[in-house]
């Protein structure tokens, strides 16, 4: 399948796997697998996201910890974040630190989250 990638700042070292829609923002070093369609996402630096994963998914509901700071549907990715394959991630989300599929309750990570793991 093709690769379609729009309204994107794409940074050297970035790789896009093959079947990846719809990318908004990108840093050097970041990694996206095959198949992840990554929607109104924000991608810091030295991310790797898995196979299959899907941002920006279910209701539009503000985040519980810094509503003010995560908001307008955006997924958020801090740098050096690890995000497995086959989870779907929420609006209103923020993640930071390597996450493994225990942190996605059901593969999901609900919109309004935030998951930050120890480094």
């Amino acid at each position: 399948s093709t690769v379609k990638v729009e309204n994107s700042v794409i940074g050297p070292g970035v790789f896009i796997g093959k079947g990846v829609v719809c990318v908004i923002h990108h840093h050097e070093e970041a990694s996206i697998g095959a198949g992840c369609v990554i929607d109104r996402s924000i991608i810091a630096e030295n991310v790797k996201v898995g196979e299959n994963v899907v941002t920006n998914v279910g209701e539009d509901v503000p985040n519980k910890l810094k509503p003010k700071v995560y908001s307008f549907g955006l997924t958020t990715i801090g740098e050096d974040s690890v995000i497995p394959a086959n989870v779907k991630i929420g609006k209103n989300t923020a993640i930071s630190g390597e996450t493994t599929p225990e942190d996605y309750p059901d593969g999901v990570l609900e919109s309004g989250e935030t998951l930050i793991k120890g480094r």
